[in-house]
């Protein structure tokens, strides 16, 4: 079960924090962020391993976002800064629960719309 919050509409240059909780982490190797826009395919933006925190990014996000964990509390972060126009997507949270190499949780998405 994951909740998703912080997004919303920002201009183009500025920065929104999303967030995901998680109400049970015992199982989950890996959490990431992916979004869809309209009229495309759902694409990675970032995942992090939930013990290690080993990152990964998608090119088109590396050196603007940075995602990262808070354990204790069961949350995943994606920090969004200089926004683009093309960032305009809904982003969802999702985990590996169980197993490794399949995202297997989803949140329902929150919408981020960048103005320009």
């Amino acid at each position: 079960h994951l909740i998703e919050s912080g997004g919303g509409l920002v201009q183009a240059g500025g920065s929104l924090r999303l967030s995901c909780t998680s109400s049970d982490t015992s199982d989950t190797h890996v959490m990431g962020w992916f979004r869809q826009a309209p009229g495309k395919d759902r694409e990675f933006v970032a995942g992090i391993s939930w013990i290690g925190g080993v990152q990964a990014y998608a090119d088109s996000v590396k050196g603007r976002f940075i995602v990262s964990r808070d354990n204790a509390n069961n949350t995943l972060y994606l920090q969004m800064t200089s926004l683009q126009a093309e960032d305009t997507a809904v982003y969802y949270c999702a985990a590996q629960a169980g197993r490794v190499g399949t995202y297997n949780t989803w949140g329902q998405g929150t919408q981020v719309t960048v103005s320009s």
